[in-house]
């Protein structure tokens, strides 16, 4: 799973999330994958709203330098919340569709016409080149 395309999900779901999921659940567990430090723990320990609690936390995630940040915190949220997990996996799902489904067109070159090929199985649209109508 790609942590940058579940951040933008994380992004988008977050007030959602705020409201819906209880921080405690998830805090020990990315205390325990080194998503949090310590010092996180307790400064998230010390708050007593859970709201605020939830909200320092996506603040740490947000900033954090993990490559997996938001792939553990997903599957930290499974046994919570797995309604928000399954539409966290839809919203992401739907996200990587439309990213695979965006041409990147080049500019002519040498009176050829880049063709744009749609596939499914890689990430990139494929291009031919085709000569200009003369």
């Amino acid at each position: 799973m790609d942590n940058e395309a579940l951040k933008q999900v994380f992004q988008k779901l977050h007030p959602k999330i705020i409201k819906n999921v209880n921080p405690d659940s998830v805090i020990n567990e990315l205390l325990a994958k080194d998503i949090i430090s310590d010092g996180d723990f307790c400064d998230l320990s010390s708050i007593s709203d859970p709201k605020s609690r939830c909200r320092k936390l996506f603040s740490l995630l947000y900033r954090s330098t993990h490559p997996h940040t938001f792939v553990h915190f997903r599957e930290a949220l499974l046994d919570e919340s797995p309604d928000i997990v399954g539409e966290i996996d839809e919203q992401r799902s739907s996200l990587t569709t439309r990213q695979l489904q965006q041409p990147v067109m080049s500019q002519t070159t040498e009176g050829k016409i880049p063709r744009v090929h749609w596939t499914m199985h890689t990430s990139m649209p494929v291009f031919s080149l085709k000569r200009k109508p003369v």
